[in-house]
Formats: structure tokens, C-alpha cells, sequence
């Protein structure tokens, strides 16, 4: 048996995988210590199972807890060495705003204080060479500062260490003799070694200030899991969508920022897989916010730049950008907590603040007062509070229709509850889906080509009327989709990756010497992955990175390392510049072509699963519940089916399908039925 974790903002879920099949849980998350919740889904999955610790052979862990620790500042005191005279790099970003004309933006605050940002006199240029050396009375007297502040953490990073780290290592070796074992050391080149030092400088002082949260969090649970007789493999899920083992984890906690949502992300893919899907939205839908990935034949678009704690209204460009591996996601502050109002001009508002797991939405009864997703979709009739969250959550419905009419309908001056309940669900659904509108034309797809695949408890609830705003036809609700980031992580690969600097111009590469780094950074991650599976199924495959010299768009290309690690350099030209015309309609004539960085990627090799699941006839239902439609203005009567019901025929909307962690709303025009391996499949049938 294998357990899943996923610590979320407002639902802690949790999956077993037996030889039988899926067995799951949802409990509200705690927020105090996340491991009391997450281990209250672990006792309860258990005692249904009638199994004990002793019986899990891994346990796979996903978790918010470092995004959180940075958006409320709650890591440790931190302290940055870096060179001299470049310690206010941290504030100076990229040196633009971010909102040209907006007067009043707010810069993040950066995770290390003025006085703890220390100089230190060495110099390596950009070419690796030492031009001066760090002394060593210079680097004691750093020590005796940083010893004297009470510092828990150090980051360490070095202008072009990217190229040489060799005085990365050595003043991290000193500061460690001088402050112990009880001081944590990060260097860059270890945890982002790579070009630009904002970005590098940003995210080995995020790991270090977030790593002894992590490393403190992730070991009291390894030992409280062991207390309880469990002696198996203990595996987190990286923001990339791999697994990696416990000791790296802890080592480079910066990684794990999107480890929830990246569950979410690889089970729509091996889903889009499944079906086969070859364009495939990725809508995850949790209780404090949605995400959402693309995904081209079943493989979600990734990136190694991140933001994370944006400090202003949300936007692009207010956060700390991190360099590390994940999936690419945009986040909106809409899941089933989310909070809504009245703005200053009257204006109906949902979210970004969310009433979380406590005291959460008014109807969940704990105190909470404000009105939000999940109360309006009870008030509107589409969940049936009887049934919530498998029955593991009692609800206070009552308390959802008062909350809705002191905050919306009252304020707003409108006739009912039902239409202020209705126009907070709508509002929800047009955030998301111009969110994903933008980002698709960010990256040029046509979204009506593409299917909507939707996960976590409020996916299945708001997939059609997204549909319809996008143009969608087709959406895909996989088994268990409300604890999909749990089941993700139980269908992703063990992997590994780094990446290394190169900024040359193809005809000035030294192929050798780069093989040569390319072969260690091979070694190095299969020897990572090697910790957790047998090195026979170990695959590895590199990245690399081109653009025209003096151009800051890069392109990048994927080619299989299993042959070598020298890079055929003319026919990455070559596709770089197919891929460069189809890009933007034309290629540049006496420009040459530059080799920004190479990535290199260790992965498990994984048998595809299979399904034996067959679905039988669609059984008769009859219309037993009414919903509020804010198109008609009245409640409309909907069909109610619990899941297991539908089958391979088509069953015409409306319809309301109700299942233990989630409910899928078929809305008026769409139909749904049961694929073979057991997805529900909703197709558009008028335009």
C-alpha cells in the first residue's frame, strides 16, 4: 500500500493505493501544525481499511508549507554574504516597475533585512577566472557579525559563481566551522546555478530562509510516522512534477513551492493520456485558489522561473522570483473559500482573501462569517450539504443564505439571495476563465481546440460554464478528482534536475568541455534518482536553452541524453530556428545563434498504467433537486446521479452527479457518460 499527502490552504486530502484500487479522504487542514491533519486522514483511511503504519510500503508528501512560510515571512533570520558593493541587488530586482503608471505599487519586502545583506571583497569574472581571492580574516569577522545577530540561516551567493563556485564552497566551508552545525548554509551555485544574479541571489535566499522550517516540519513527521510502525520510502513531490527522496527535499525546500498544484497538473496529464487528449486545459480547483497548466500531448508545459508572494494585487512581476524547476501554472485567488463583497464602488468582488479551513465559509459553522464560493453554490442548490466532502465535514447550510445576504445582496440593493448567490458563482467563473483566456494567448494557443480537464473539490462545479466562456466542447473529470493532487502524486516518476550556464555563441562552444560538464550533471542526477529506484529504470534527457545573440526570448529545445552527453550543435540550430519561425513568422538573417544553458533530467521510467475498469448502462434517474439559473432568472429542475451510476451512454443535462469528494454540474446543452477507464466524459451539445 502507498499513501498520498496534499497539505492544502484549506482541505488536507489523503489517498491510499491498494492492489484493489483508491481509497480516499478529505479533512479540514490545520493550519497550526499541518501534520495533525494530514496524520487524522492517515488514521482514519487506516481504520477503513483495517490496515496499520506497518503495512504502507511509501508514503508520497505534497505541501503549501514553504509558499506559505514566504508569503507570511515566517521563515527564519537570514543573513546574504555576497560580493562586495552588490548586496542591494535584492531591492534593486530588474530596476523597472512592474506597473508603469500605477503610483501607489508596493515592491516585495526582501526576506533578508539591510543589515544581514554582508560584503565580502573576492571577485571571479565572468569567464571563471579568480580575479580576487575572499580572505580569510575578512570571512571570520563575517562570522562573528552573523554569529552576534542570531542568524538560523545563510545565503550565500557570488557573482558568476554560475561559472566557477569555487568560493562558494570555500567561505561556506569557513562559516560553517565558525557557526556550527546549528546554522544552515546555502550557496547559490548549489541551489540555482545559473546566469543573472537577481533571480540567483533571490532563490538561494528563499531556500535558506525557508529551510530549517521544512527541514524541522518534514523530519518530526518522518519520526512521527516511524513512532507509528511505519518503515517505508518517504518521497516529496518537487514543483517540477517529479518525486524526489527525503534528504534532498529538505536540502532544497525552495523546489517544493508548487509540489500541491503540481500533483493536480500530473494527474491531468497521465489522464490526457489516457483518453487521448492532445490539447488539454489543466483546471484545478482546490479551497483557496485555482490553477491552472497547459498541457500538448500529454505533457504540461514547464518552466525553471517562478514567482512566488506576489506583493501586489496579485500581478506579475510583484514577487520573488525563484529559478527552479515546475510545472508553468498561473494562480487565481477563486477556490471554494475565497471571500466575497462589496468593493468601494459597489462593485460585486470574489477574492483573492480566503476564509481557509478556519474559520472557513459561513455554512462550515466554525465561527466564520463571510460569504464565499462554497456558501453560494450551496445557497444556489448545486451542493447538497447532506453529502459534503464524503460526509467527513458537517455543514451549518443555514448560515450560507444569511452570510450572502449581509454581505452581497443587502449592499448591492438586489431582489433575492439566489441572484446575489448566482452572480458571486458567475464572477468566479469569468475570473477563471479570463485568466486562462490571457494565458493562452500569452502563449498562443487557440483554446477552443482544447479540452478542459478539471481536479480538486470545486473543478467539476464550475468546468461548464468555463467551457462555454472559453468555447470548450469537451471537459474530462477524472476518478477521484476531488483529491486529485493526492492521486497526482501517486501517478508521478521519481526525477531530478539541474541545470548549468553556458552563454556562448554556438561557434565559440567548446563542445568538450561542455560534454564534459553535461556528463557531470548526468551522473550527479541519476545518482539522486538512483536513491530511490533501481538505476535500470533510470532515463535522463537534456534541455537546452537558444536565442539570437542579444535577444532575451529563449527557446527551448528537448533532446534524449541516453546516447551521450555531446550536443549536436547544428541540428539544434537548425530546429531553433524552425521553431523561431513558427514563433513569430520570420528568422534573422547575420545573427548568430546563442546557447543560453543546458538542463539536465533524470526520470524513473514508468509502465503506462492500465484500467480494468469497464462502465456499465447509464441507469434511469429522476429530477429530485432545483438550481438556481442566472440566465432565466428562476430555479430550473436537475436531474441527481451518483457517479457510479452513468455508464458508456450519453445522459442529457441538466444533471447534478454527486460523488464522495466533489460534484460534477452538467449544465442545460451539455451530456455526460462514463469512459472506459472510468472518466466522465461532458460534451457541448448546442453551440
Amino acid at each position: 500500500m502507498r499513501i498520498s499527502i496534499d497539505i492544502g490552504g484549506t482541505f488536507t486530502d489523503v489517498v491510499a493505493e491498494t492492489q484493489t484500487g483508491l481509497e480516499t479522504v478529505k479533512v479540514l487542514t490545520t493550519p497550526e501544525a499541518p501534520d495533525r491533519g494530514a496524520l487524522e486522514g492517515v488514521d482514519r483511511l487506516l481504520a477503513g481499511l483495517g490496515r496499520g503504519y506497518a503495512d504502507i510500503a511509501a508514503v508520497i508528501h505534497g505541501t503549501t508549507l514553504a509558499t506559505n512560510a514566504l508569503i507570511e515571512r515566517r521563515g527564519a533570520k537570514t543573513a546574504f554574504v555576497t560580493t562586495a558593493g552588490f548586496r542591494d541587488v535584492l531591492d534593486m530586482r530588474y530596476e523597472k516597475r512592474f506597473e508603469q503608471y500605477d503610483l501607489n505599487i508596493e515592491m516585495p519586502v526582501s526576506l533578508v533585512e539591510r543589515p544581514l545583506r554582508l560584503g565580502l571583497h573576492e571577485r571571479i569574472l565572468a569567464d571563471g577566472s579568480v580575479l580576487r581571492a575572499p580572505d580569510d580574516a575578512e570571512i571570520d569577522a563575517l562570522a562573528a557579525r552573523i554569529a552576534a545577530a542570531g542568524v538560523e540561516a545563510v545565503a550565500i551567493g557570488f557573482l558568476h559563481s554560475y561559472r566557477n563556485p569555487a568560493h562558494e564552497v570555500y567561505v561556506a566551508e569557513r562559516l560553517r566551522n565558525a557557526l556550527g552545525e546549528g546554522v544552515t548554509i546555502c550557496q547559490s551555485a548549489d541551489v540555482a546555478c545559473e546566469i543573472r544574479e537577481y533571480e540567483r541571489f533571490s532563490t538561494v535566499c528563499a531556500n535558506a530562509y525557508v529551510r530549517p522550517l521544512m527541514s524541522k516540519y518534514l523530519g518530526a513527521l518522518q519520526d512521527e510516522l516511524h513512532s507509528r510502525g511505519f518503515d517505508g520510502s518517504f518521497l516529496m513531490m518537487l514543483s517540477g512534477g517529479g518525486l524526489t527522496t527525503l534528504d534532498q527535499a529538505m536540502r532544497f525546500p525552495i523546489r517544493l513551492v508548487e509540489s500541491g498544484p503540481a500533483g493536480g497538473v500530473a494527474l491531468a496529464a497521465h489522464v490526457a493520456r489516457e483518453v487521448g487528449s492532445q490539447r488539454t486545459l489543466s483546471l484545478d480547483i482546490g479551497g483557496t485558489t485555482a490553477k491552472i497548466c497547459f498541457i500538448r500531448d500529454g505533457h504540461p508545459q514547464t518552466t525553471r522561473r517562478f514567482e512566488v508572494a506576489r506583493a501586489w494585487r496579485d500581478t506579475k512581476g510583484s514577487g520573488l522570483p525563484v529559478r527552479v524547476p515546475t510545472v508553468e501554472l498561473v494562480e487565481i485567488g477563486a477556490g471554494g473559500g475565497s471571500i466575497a463583497g462589496v468593493d468601494t464602488l459597489g462593485r460585486l468582488r470574489v477574492g483573492p482573501r480566503s476564509a481557509g479551513s478556519d474559520p472557513g465559509p459561513a455554512a462550515y459553522g466554525r465561527g466564520g462569517t463571510d460569504a464565499t464560493i462554497t456558501d453560494a453554490h450551496l445557497t444556489v442548490g448545486n451542493i447538497d450539504p447532506a453529502g459534503f466532502a464524503g460526509g467527513m465535514i458537517s455543514l451549518a447550510p443555514e448560515n450560507a443564505p444569511a452570510a450572502i445576504e449581509t454581505h452581497v445582496q443587502v449592499p448591492m440593493g438586489l431582489g433575492d439571495v439566489d441572484t446575489a448567490a448566482a452572480g458571486i458563482v458567475e464572477l468566479a467563473d469569468e475570473t477563471m476563465a479570463n485568466a486562462a483566456r490571457v494565458h493562452g494567448i500569452e502563449l498562443g494557443h487557440d483554446i477552443a481546440a482544447f479540452d478542459l480537464l478539471v481536479t480538486g473539490g470545486g473543478g467539476a462545479l464550475h468546468a461548464a460554464r468555463i467551457a462555454e466562456k472559453l468555447g470548450i466542447r469537451r471537459i474530462i473529470v477524472p476518478q477521484n478528482a476531488g483529491v486529485g493532487s493526492a492521486v497526482g502524486f501517486l501517478r508521478s516518476p521519481v526525477a531530478f534536475e539541474s541545470a548549468i550556464s553556458v552563454m556562448e555563441v554556438l561557434a565559440n562552444v567548446d563542445v568538450a568541455a561542455l560534454s564534459g560538464r553535461i556528463a557531470e550533471q548526468l551522473s550527479h542526477v541519476r545518482a539522486i534518482v538512483a536513491e530511490a529506484v533501481p538505476e535500470d529504470r533510470v532515463t535522463a534527457f537534456v534541455k537546452v536553452e537558444m536565442r539570437y545573440q542579444g535577444q532575451g526570448m529563449d527557446i527551448v529545445i528537448e533532446q534524449s541524453a541516453e546516447e551521450g552527453a555531446t550536443l549536436d550543435l547544428p541540428a539544434l540550430e537548425a530546429e531553433f530556428i524552425d521553431r523561431y519561425n513558427a514563433l513569430v513568422g520570420f528568422t534573422l538573417k547575420d545573427i548568430p545563434v546563442e546557447l543560453v544553458s543546458v538542463s539536465v533530467t533524470a526520470r524513473e521510467r514508468r509502465e503506462a498504467a492500465t484500467s480494468a475498469w469497464a462502465p456499465a448502462q447509464t441507469q434511469e434517474v429522476q429530477a429530485d433537486r432545483t438550481v438556481y439559473d442566472l440566465a432565466e432568472g428562476v430555479r430550473i429542475a436537475y436531474r441527481v446521479a451518483g457517479r457510479t451510476a452513468l455508464g458508456a451512454d450519453a445522459a442529457t443535462g441538466p444533471m447534478v452527479v454527486t460523488e464522495d469528494q466533489t460534484t460534477t454540474l452538467v449544465r442545460p446543452g451539455w451530456t455526460v457518460r462514463a469512459s472506459r477507464e472510468g472518466h466522465l466524459m461532458l460534451e457541448r451539445s448546442q453551440p
